[in-house]
C-alpha cells in the first residue's frame, strides 16, 4: 500500500513506519523532524506543518492509506489553544483534502483511552461509553482529543472513507524523545511526586499499539473505537517504579482533594518564588482519576496483544534515563532489575 503517516517521526511513528517498511509498504511520513537514520532513505519524506496547506496536498497524493499520528501531549493550560489547532483544525483540512481529491484511502486515526476511559470512581471504561466531556473538560489534551475523534469520525462516515479509530492509553516504553507521553516516569525519577495519587493509571507499550495499527490496515471495527491499556492503581504502578528503579515510591497518601488543593497552592508559591513548580496541578488531578480500560476489542478485532507491563516499565525507564542528565535524578541507586526478574 501507499501510506502517509503524519507526525511518523514521533514516539508512536518510530516504531510504525519501520514495521511498515519491512511489510513492504511504500511510506510518505510528514512531520518537522527529520527521520532516523535506520530508516531514513527508506521513506519519502515531506518536512512541514500539517497548516501547510500546499505541502499537505502534495503530501496527499495517490494514496491507499492514511494513518494520522500528528499530535502533541501536554497538561499544561497555556497549550490548549495549541493542541485544538492540530488535533481539530489541522485533521479536519487534512481530511478535507483528501476528500476534495476524489481519494478514498483507508484512514487509521491515533486517539486515546481518554475520549472514553475516564472516571472520577474506580470503574473500567469500555467503547461503549460516551464522550466524558464533563469529566474532563478541564483539561486541554483530552478535550482536545474528543473533538479531533468527533470530527473525523463524522467527516469519514459521511464521505465514505473507512476509518478505524485507535484509541490506546498512556504510551510507555522506549523513544519518547520528548518525555511528553512518559512524563509520569520523568516525575517519579526526579522525586517530583510528593503524595501517592489515589487514582487508576492504564499504559500500553508503544511498540505494541505499532503493531495494531498495521493491523488496523485491514482489519478493525469500521467506524469504531479500540481501547488498548494495562490497568494498574497508582500505588501498584509507583511500587513497581521503585522495585526496578531503587527510588522509593511517595510514601504519604493523602485525600483527594487535598492532594489537588495542595498542588494548586505550591503552583502560586512557585510563582511568587519566580521558579517552576515542580508538578503542574492539573497533573495531579489527571493521576486522581481512574483511566482504566477494556482492552478486548482491540485483541479481537486487532491482534492487540499488550507484553508483560515489567517489560515494558524496564525499558521506558532505561530509555528516559539515556535522555535525562545525571544532574536531573538526584540520589538515584543502584542499577535497574533484570527485566525478567524482580517480580
Amino acid at each position: 500500500m501507499r501510506i502517509l503517516v503524519t507526525g511518523g517521526t514521533g514516539f508512536l511513528g518510530t516504531h510504525l513506519v519501520p514495521l511498515l517498511l519491512d511489510a513492504g509498504h511504500q511510506v510518505r511520513c510528514l512531520g518537522r523532524s527529520r527521520p532516523p537514520a535506520a530508516w531514513a532513505d527508506r521513506v519519502e519524506f515531506v518536512q512541514a506543518d500539517l497548516k501547510d496547506a500546499a505541502a499537505v496536498e502534495g503530501a496527499i497524493a495517490d494514496l491507499d492509506a492514511l494513518v494520522h499520528l500528528a499530535g502533541l501531549v501536554s497538561f499544561k493550560k497555556d497549550d490548549g489553544r495549541k493542541m485544538y489547532e492540530l488535533h481539530v483544525d489541522a485533521t479536519r483540512e487534512l481530511l478535507k483534502a483528501i476528500i476534495a481529491s476524489g481519494q478514498k484511502p483507508r484512514v487509521v486515526l491515533a486517539s486515546t483511552s481518554g475520549t472514553i476511559a475516564v472516571s472520577k470512581t474506580e470503574r473500567v471504561g469500555s467503547e461503549a461509553d460516551d464522550y466524558p466531556i464533563e469529566t474532563v473538560g478541564r483539561w486541554p489534551y483530552y478535550l482536545s482529543k474528543i473533538y479531533e475523534e468527533k470530527l473525523a469520525l463524522e467527516l469519514c462516515r459521511k464521505n465514505g472513507l473507512p476509518l478505524v479509530v485507535l484509541n490506546p492509553s498512556l504510551l510507555m516504553g522506549p523513544g519518547d524523545d520528548r518525555l511528553s507521553s512518559t512524563w509520569t516516569v520523568v516525575k517519579f525519577l526526579q522525586r517530583d511526586i510528593p503524595a501517592m495519587p489515589g487514582g487508576g493509571m492504564s499504559f500500553v507499550d508503544a511498540r505494541d499499539v505499532a503493531r495494531a495499527a498495521v493491523a488496523a490496515l485491514s482489519r478493525g471495527d469500521l467506524y469504531g473505537r479500540h481501547l488498548m491499556g494495562v490497568n494498574l492503581s497508582m500505588h501498584d504502578f509507583f511500587k513497581r517504579l521503585e522495585r526496578l528503579t531503587g527510588v522509593a515510591a511517595p510514601r504519604v497518601s493523602l485525600p483527594r482533594d487535598v492532594n489537588i488543593l495542595g498542588a494548586w497552592a505550591l503552583e502560586r508559591f512557585a510563582k511568587w518564588r519566580k521558579t517552576d513548580a515542580p508538578l503542574d496541578p492539573l497533573e495531579v488531578e489527571v493521576g486522581e482519576h481512574w483511566f482504566w480500560c477494556d482492552s478486548s476489542k482491540a485483541e479481537r478485532e486487532l491482534g492487540f496483544v499488550a507484553r508483560d507491563p515489567y517489560e515494558t516499565l524496564h525499558d521506558t525507564v532505561q530509555y528516559v534515563m539515556t535522555r535525562l542528565p545525571p544532574t536531573a535524578l538526584p540520589g538515584l541507586k543502584g542499577e535497574l532489575f533484570d527485566k525478567r526478574s524482580g517480580r
